[in-house]
């Protein structure tokens, strides 16, 4: 009598093989309703998964995990966008895990789900070097295939943004504007593990094309991606601001919350306050916000045809592959 295989339990259920493994895995990545699907499959089918034999026939999962900080805003969906667009073309499944603190990610890289379900890694925005120094001996956990996006680092295969040169046409622009110069910028990982050079490298390539053009920063600004928290710092500075101001907003998440206070003070978007963003999210156009446009659905594709590449056994150095940001001029600086 033939024993109902995962393979048998993805064609009832209609879904690959990666979606089934995570549903025996329990993964949140999977939907309610696909896991009511495929459990259906698996007590329709009799189908007992064997636990020592995880693994697919042919040593494959057909999964790919994503590392990535969070998942609510804008930039991380679009660059999920890319990175399933291309997994999808090749029919791999994509498993999602926020890394919400060290713990998260310790309890993850220590479990048997990366080790025995996933072909690849993808991790986004941060390096983790450092913490696979101290648990893996330098090496990338369990010897999976990975790539970086968002980020860059020696020896492992990258796709990421140029943000010195965002920060220096951001800069470059915003001395010719005139009026008093501000800043807002994203904060920082109180956990030197999680770190990142995005907003680090914005900010020294914005301040090296401002002090070039002989101009200084009145003031700089900290708030984190929170709604509530970008329009606090964006009332702060105001309160605070020399008007006309010329105000840098490192993402424009926080140049969105400015927008919305100047409004609210009665203040006209490009005469009193100049505002400028870094990331050209889809809303940036109808609002009218000047912006640096990234390319970010190009660069997750980009990173994810890098991982695929390993993934068919091909062997190279590992390569880097840098994309640039463009300056696109809208009404919130043009008074």
């Amino acid at each position: 009598m033939h024993k109902p295989t995962i393979q048998d339990v993805a064609r009832r259920a209609g879904v690959g093989v990666g979606t089934v493994s995570r549903v025996l895995n329990n993964h949140s990545a999977v939907r309610a309703s696909t896991r009511e699907v495929v459990l259906s499959a698996i007590s329709d089918l009799k189908y007992t998964p064997n636990p020592h034999a995880r693994r697919i026939a042919g040593g494959k999962s057909y999964t790919i995990s994503v590392l990535l900080p969070v998942v609510t805003t804008e930039f991380y969906l679009r660059l999920l966008d890319g990175l399933e667009h291309a997994f999808q073309e090749a029919r791999y499944d994509v498993a999602i895990f926020p890394l919400l603190d060290r713990s998260r990610l310790e309890r993850y890289l220590g479990s048997h789900t990366l080790a025995y379900q996933a072909d690849g890694l993808v991790m986004v925005t941060y390096n983790l070097t450092q913490i696979f120094q101290q648990n893996y001996g330098g090496a990338w956990p369990h010897n999976v295939p990975s790539v970086l996006v968002d980020a860059h680092a020696e020896g492992v295969d990258c796709a990421y943004m140029d943000n010195v040169l965002g920060g220096r046409l951001a800069g470059d622009y915003a001395a010719k504007l005139g009026g008093t110069l501000y800043a807002i910028w994203v904060e920082t990982e109180l956990d030197l593990l999680f770190t990142t050079r995005v907003f680090s490298d914005r900010r020294s390539g914005f301040l090296e094309a401002v002090g070039r053009a002989g101009r200084q920063v009145a003031g700089e600004y900290i708030s984190s991606f929170d709604s509530l928290a970008a329009r606090s710092v964006a009332s702060q500075l105001l309160d605070e601001a020399v008007l006309p101001a010329t105000v840098f907003a490192s993402a424009d998440l926080l140049a969105g919350a400015l927008l919305d206070e100047a409004q609210a003070r009665g203040l006209v978007i490009g005469r009193d306050v100049r505002v400028i963003g870094f990331d050209d999210q889809p809303w940036s156009k109808g609002r009218g916000l000047t912006t640096l446009h990234q390319p970010v659905e190009a660069m997750g594709y980009d990173a994810a045809q890098l991982l695929l590449e390993r993934l068919t056994g091909q062997e190279r150095p590992a390569v880097s592959h840098r994309f640039e940001p463009r300056l696109i001029v809208r009404s919130s600086t043009e008074g």
